[in-house]
């Protein structure tokens, strides 16, 4: 059995408002899946919404799919349009709760950041193995 991940990436746009539901209507419209691609998603003021269940394999990260838990929280992007951990207070306390849950069910999963498994993307802006390697 391949090693599982909980993967962690970025939105990366600035706009701010409907971007849970233009990911959802971009991935299903543009992308032909049917339904958002993350497992999770994170809003700026840390609520956690549900994507696909994590019985059903997400599109996230290619290669990777299959064998990876999918989360994705809004933002990524400085004012500059530069990566940057844009990362709220609130999206930090939910991103930790969730990734202590997910890894009560999974406790053999690594915690990594889209960039460690594709190192062209610099999301989620922040080194995610490092910040929860104690988990």
């Amino acid at each position: 059995m391949p090693q599982r991940y909980i993967y962690i990436k970025s939105a990366s746009r600035r706009k701010i408002g409907r971007l849970l539901e233009d990911c959802r209507r971009d991935h299903i419209l543009h992308r032909g899946f049917r339904d958002i691609g993350y497992h999770f998603y994170l809003t700026r003021d840390g609520e956690i919404h549900r994507g696909r269940p994590l019985e059903k394999t997400g599109a996230h990260c290619l290669n990777h799919n299959r064998h990876s838990i999918g989360i994705c929280y809004e933002g990524g992007l400085d004012a500059a349009s530069c990566p940057a951990d844009t990362r709220t207070r609130e999206q930090k306390a939910s991103l930790l709760a969730l990734l202590r849950e997910l890894k009560r069910i999974f406790p053999r999963a690594l915690i990594v950041g889209h960039h460690d498994l594709n190192p062209a993307k610099a999301c989620p802006c922040f080194d995610a193995e490092r910040e929860y390697r104690g988990l």
